[in-house]
């Protein structure tokens, strides 16, 4: 089992604003589905407020500090280590090989040393946002795939798919 990251970038490091993502982009949203589906996912509390209800075919993970929480179809968990266990556990169950960490922005930077494989949705625009990821260091990760997306007439702005590899 590896631990990977899906997520959206815009050009600026902007992932977030407002707890929403800055961009209207079904084509990435369509992307972000065909890779987690069927999948443990796990999420800061923020982030899965903003989603609102669990994500269907998905065993969903909460991480949150907050001793209360709880929703209906939801693992929780205190630290970003207990959910990528708990993780690992639901991905051994389902028969698959990946967790994927899908946001949010203390969520995506306590997860990264354990991270073998990003998928990036790399957001050609440089949008207003309030939450923020530091470039991939490409002495760290190895670009292994890229390719343009096709820009529908509802995305707001063009992208481009990359996989990028943890070097050893």
């Amino acid at each position: 089992m590896i631990v990977v990251f899906v997520v959206a970038m815009a050009e600026n490091g902007v992932i977030g604003r407002n707890g929403q993502l800055p961009w209207r982009m079904p084509t990435d949203l369509k992307q972000f589905r065909k890779l987690t589906l069927g999948k443990p996912v796990i999420m800061g509390r923020k982030t899965y407020q903003s989603i609102g209800k669990p994500l269907d075919g998905r065993d969903n993970i909460v991480v949150t500090r907050q001793k209360d929480f709880a929703a209906p179809g939801v693992h929780v968990a205190d630290t970003v280590a207990g959910a990528v266990a708990l993780g690992g556990e639901l991905a051994a169950r389902r028969g698959v090989d990946e967790v994927a960490v899908i946001g949010g922005g203390d969520v995506f930077r306590a997860a990264l040393p354990l991270t073998r494989r990003v998928y990036l949705t790399l957001v050609r625009g440089r949008p207003d946002g309030d939450i923020v990821l530091d470039a991939f260091d490409p002495k760290v990760w190895r670009e292994a795939a890229r390719e343009p997306m096709q820009q529908s007439a509802g995305d707001q702005f063009p992208a481009e798919f990359i996989v990028l590899d943890r070097q050893s």
